[in-house]
């Protein structure tokens, strides 16, 4: 999600190299993603080759947002006590 939030898009394959997980592992993950509605699939043929982008979409930026919030409020209160 960080890669998506960070970029306004991403290719399959581009993920792939970049997180150096297998085809399924990250097929497993977007999968989960899409469910959630935190990004959007869009798949389109570059010539004959086909190309599947991910785009975070607002709801997923909001989560991934919310997410780092908490943790960094965990990181914050264990660094009081």
């Amino acid at each position: 999600m960080s890669v998506l939030a960070a970029n306004e898009s991403y290719d399959f394959n581009s993920l792939k190299e970049l997180l150096e997980v297998t085809d399924g592992n990250l097929a497993s993950h977007l999968k989960g993603l899409e469910k959630e509605e935190y990004i959007q699939v869009n798949k389109s043929f570059l010539g004959r080759k086909p190309n599947t982008r991910y785009v975070a979409t607002k709801k997923g930026l909001t989560a991934f947002t919310n997410h780092l919030q908490a943790l960094e409020n965990l990181i914050r209160s264990q660094q009081k006590g």
